[in-house]
């Protein structure tokens, strides 16, 4: 488990990464953090860090906390986001990225230990997820990770957020019924099913994603892809 902390103002950085160290030493779990004085850095970073949660200040100077967890967002829909802010009026702001928490500065013990102990809880459950018999041997794709599937000549591709593809022979009818039953699925053509959590752009005839894939809608789906796609916005801005 790796945990990316990022604050431009070093004397709070520097509070964290002793909050870091006394929460392993008392509660024994094993997790490795990396802390950056810049957005900028971490964002050059943080594809290949492959971390399971960052902390991110809210207020930096070249590019704001919201910013760097939407461009962190478009390439992992799964990974815990906590804010770090000195105003509580961001709270709203963070569903729009599907933060997990914002921690009002300067950060306590008591309430990041509180943030770290539901993080640790969660990340034991087992995540969802289809199993597929790939080339080379069993794979499994996570839900939360899935940006499409494609089927063409028998066929099947899976897009995943990091622009990974995983494919295997088979129908796309073998898989519809484990993806269409989450609401976050949609069929948008008879040759696709997407993840609406990875949706950027949506018009009438196409679907443009975070990565920056163009899929077909079919006409006589864009009402119902549009309607579900709506419903998700209000979902993840809080509207229930």
């Amino acid at each position: 488990m790796r945990i990316a902390i990022c604050d431009d103002d070093k004397n709070e950085l520097n509070n964290m990464i002793l909050l870091l160290e006394k929460y392993k030493k008392e509660h024994t779990v094993m997790f490795t953090y990396q802390a950056f004085q810049s957005e900028v850095e971490l964002l050059a970073t943080a594809k290949a860090g492959d971390y399971s949660l960052y902390l991110l200040d809210v207020i930096m100077p070249v590019i704001n906390g919201m910013e760097v967890a939407k461009e962190i967002r478009s390439f992992d829909t799964d990974v815990k986001i906590v804010f770090l802010t000195s105003s509580p009026e961001f709270a709203v702001a963070s569903y729009n990225v599907k933060a997990m928490d914002y921690i009002l500065k300067p950060v306590c013990e008591k309430r990041l230990f509180s943030v770290l102990d539901e993080f640790l809880q969660d990340s034991q459950k087992p995540q969802e997820g289809l199993t597929i018999k790939a080339k080379n041997g069993m794979t499994r794709i996570l839900f939360s990770r899935l940006s499409y599937v494609e089927v063409i000549n028998k066929q099947v591709y899976f897009h995943l957020s990091d622009k990974s593809v995983r494919k295997v022979t088979a129908r796309l009818v073998e898989f519809e019924q484990a993806l269409l039953a989450r609401p976050e699925f949609k069929r948008t053509h008879r040759s696709y099913i997407v993840n609406l959590y990875q949706i950027d752009q949506l018009t009438q005839r196409e679907i443009i994603t975070h990565q920056g894939n163009n899929i077909p809608v079919s006409r006589t789906l864009y009402k119902e892809v549009r309607d579900a796609y709506i419903r998700q916005l209000f979902w993840k801005e809080g509207v229930q």
